[in-house]
């Protein structure tokens, strides 16, 4: 079944962005995290072998990208994060490789464990996030949420990609405005895909787009 293309009210990226980013880079992020995100990040120290380069999946999903991530990485520890314990739990017919670990966890509370224990990541992949296309959900988007320093303080190479240009725009833009580069493409076809979201996606004929920002 084709994917349906995201529709917004938005025709560029938001006129309150800036201030939004600015705002949240001059404020300290201090929500106490969940019980059950403090476990998953316990967890995942203990899977990570010491001294190993570390590199983050955020939103997962069922993992599937976490498993191309680990092997297109192998000198590398991936770790896939998702909130859904069901999308997590689908079985898949081939063994995990060793370098990597699913987690549940909510990743803004996960982000700012992470930082509070100076954790650095090598490379950092946000495939296809919730893009909250209404105009008024901006402060749902990661790069409009409380959390974004915090996430940027991870350090590493970060790639985002999604299907609605108007977010990556919006992700390089508040990239730049906290001091760092962003580069802004369309992604190549291939038939590698990053997840299954990403092949329906292509199947259906719509443009891929994805930001880069190296440190």
């Amino acid at each position: 079944m084709p994917s349906r293309e995201i529709i917004s009210n938005q025709t560029g990226c938001h006129d309150g962005l800036a201030a939004c980013v600015q705002k949240h880079l001059a404020t300290p992020f201090l929500k106490p995290p969940s019980d059950h995100t403090k476990a998953a990040f316990e967890t995942m120290q203990e899977a990570i072998p010491p001294g190993t380069p570390l590199i983050f999946d955020s939103g997962c999903g069922t993992g599937d990208s976490t498993r191309r991530l680990s092997r297109l990485y192998p000198e590398c520890f991936v770790v896939g994060v998702d909130r859904s314990l069901s999308r997590l739990s689908r079985i898949r017919d081939k063994t995990d490789p060793d370098n990597m670990v699913l987690i549940r966890a909510d990743l803004i509370d996960l982000y700012g464990l992470m930082t509070a224990q100076g954790t650095k990541l090598e490379r950092h992949f946000i495939f296809y996030p919730n893009p909250y296309p209404k105009a008024a959900h901006l402060k749902r988007r990661w790069h409009g949420t409380p959390v974004f320093p915090a996430m940027l303080a991870l350090g590493g190479k970060i790639e985002l990609r999604s299907n609605w240009e108007i977010y990556v725009r919006e992700f390089a833009m508040a990239l730049t405005i906290a001091g760092r580069k962003a580069h802004v493409s369309e992604l190549q076809k291939s038939e590698d895909y990053a997840s299954l979201f990403e092949k329906k996606y292509a199947l259906s004929g719509q443009t891929l787009w994805q930001v880069t920002s190296a440190l």
